[in-house]
């Protein structure tokens, strides 16, 4: 895992933040909603090829 992903999630973390914030305060809740939920998927599709990576060494750890 490169150190640039765990930036880039900790940036997507940020930006998402603030825009929720910014986002219920003006009563639109939905959009905040809505705002975290496309964060919460955007840094999953970063993240499923290392789960992926993770699960096929520990299958090759245990079938040896």
């Amino acid at each position: 895992m490169s150190v640039t992903l765990i930036f880039k999630i900790a940036a997507v973390g940020i930006l998402v933040s603030v825009l929720s914030q910014v986002l219920k305060y003006s009563g639109r809740e939905e959009q905040a909603f809505l705002t975290s939920l496309a964060g919460l998927l955007l840094v999953l599709f970063w993240i499923i090829p290392y789960v992926y990576e993770l699960f096929e060494m520990m299958q090759e750890l245990f079938t040896l």
